[in-house]
């Protein structure tokens, strides 16, 4: 959600098996260890693309879907083919989709990373760096790196209350982006405490409980057309 508008300006896609029974922490490193992630990706980006169209059917805006892209997605040859064939598949605009990858999908292989990122960038897809603040990434290669977004991790805002150092790390962070020109959000918002903090300090988005809690796509259709108040307002 745009922090001064409170317009819907994305969604992020969210994987789950057997309901909730099992977090993708738990399946996610079995999939990657045995191979499955790859045929799992191709699905989660196909049903990205078939949900929305769905809603854009329903008369909702083409709003983005972020999808959470694997390292070792990330570092197949045939990425970049196999996102461009699932959107040109489905006959979607590239802004359709959005791909969301951690620091640690990005520093292994700097210059490949740069020029893959750039080949998505040139042909509208946008990009986001996940859970910024928790890797190990150099700021110098932050500088060169073709992102569109920054996202500032959850457990940086859940330490907002009592924790000095988590809002001086998240402040720097947006001063950060802001300078590089990028969109920051922050995950994980809960309270109303948390959104008015990170829109005074110049915060572009955030996402979390407090805006609204996971949907499936029929419900979150009628979330947006309910008017999408945030919670308490």
């Amino acid at each position: 959600m745009d922090i001064d508008t409170k317009q819907v300006v994305g969604v992020e896609a969210l994987l789950r098996l057997h309901g909730n029974a099992l977090s993708p922490d738990r399946f996610i490193p079995v999939a990657e260890a045995t191979g499955m992630i790859f045929r799992l990706g191709e699905w989660v980006f196909e049903e990205a693309c078939r949900q929305h169209l769905a809603w854009l059917r329903d008369g909702l805006p083409g709003i983005p879907i972020a999808i959470n892209v694997s390292p070792l997605q990330f570092r197949n040859r045939g990425f970049a083919k196999s996102v461009r064939g699932a959107i040109d598949h489905h006959f979607l605009d590239t802004n359709a989709i959005q791909i969301e990858l951690t620091e640690t999908a990005l520093m292994e292989d700097i210059e490949r990373a740069t020029a893959v990122l750039a080949e998505f960038q040139s042909q509208g897809i946008k990009i986001s760096l996940d859970d910024f603040g928790t890797g190990y990434s150099s700021l110098n290669y932050l500088s060169r790196l073709p992102l569109d977004k920054i996202k500032v991790d959850k457990t940086f805002i859940h330490r907002l209350h009592y924790d000095s150092a988590s809002k001086a790390i998240i402040e720097s962070i947006i001063a950060l982006g802001r300078t590089l020109g990028l969109k920051i959000v922050a995950e994980g918002i809960e309270s109303e405490q948390e959104f008015e903090y990170l829109r005074s300090r110049g915060c572009h988005q955030v996402q979390g409980f407090y805006v609204c809690e996971p949907l499936e796509g029929n419900a979150f259709t009628a979330w947006y057309r309910s008017g999408h108040a945030v919670r308490g307002r």
